[in-house]
């Protein structure tokens, strides 16, 4: 028996299927174990920490580059480029079924991002680098976080109206490297331990990787051009 085209479309892969189990452990499993693996390292003062802090003592050598990639994480940087860029989607899919919720979503995301990172810089407590004022609550970094989730949230939402795969890599290229440039100019620059940075990693991991499934659930069969 023949299914009926409207069925179909609702079935099709174009809106989501299912994720298999592997994938889910990869993109939330394993950045979850690895936050919590450095979280205990750092309250524990672990073998991990002394690590940290002697890479950090060879990375680290401010200058203007490094004090320029760090602030591509700064609030007033990354929100208003994420910003646009749901402007953007929001204009060019407003026409579409639900076409606010991936604009929600990201925005949501976008919110969470202090509501996470506050509450842990406070329970970790952590010193900064000898090249920053006396102080705690350096874990984890949340430049590092506010980069990622805002580039990161910024991406996913594009990716589908781009119509070539090579205008995809480049801007899967273009948010990679400006995540990774904030994260370098941060230690360089001393303003954070690297493990406050690969912390941040893996909890945006979880975050975009979060976001990622639900579009994947929710986004229309096409996507107008």
């Amino acid at each position: 028996m023949p299914i009926p085209a409207n069925q179909e479309r609702t079935t099709s892969p174009a809106r989501g299927g299912r994720t298999r189990p592997g994938t889910l452990a990869l993109l939330l499993g394993l950045p979850v174990l690895l936050f919590a693996l450095i979280t205990w390292q750092v309250v524990a003062d672990g073998p991990l920490v002394g690590l940290d802090e002697r890479v950090s003592r060879g990375l680290v050598d401010p200058d203007r580059a490094s004090e320029l990639l760090a602030d591509l994480g700064n609030v007033q940087v990354a929100v208003p480029v994420l910003a646009v860029a749901l402007g953007y989607v929001a204009v060019r899919t407003r026409r579409t079924d639900r076409w606010w919720l991936p604009v929600a979503a990201a925005a949501l995301l976008m919110a969470l991002v202090p509501a996470l990172v506050v509450p842990l810089k406070e329970l970790t407590d952590r010193p900064g680098t000898p090249a920053v004022p006396p102080g705690t609550g350096y874990y984890p970094s949340g430049h590092t976080a506010t980069a990622a989730v805002a580039y990161g949230c910024a991406t996913l939402l594009l990716l589908p109206l781009l119509r070539t795969p090579l205008a995809r890599r480049a801007l899967v290229a273009v948010c990679a490297v400006l995540v990774l440039g904030v994260g370098y100019g941060l230690v360089r620059r001393g303003y954070h331990w690297p493990l406050d940075v690969v912390a941040s990693w893996c909890l945006c991991a979880v975050l975009l990787s979060s976001l990622w499934l639900f579009l994947r659930r929710t986004r229309p069969p096409q996507q107008p051009r």
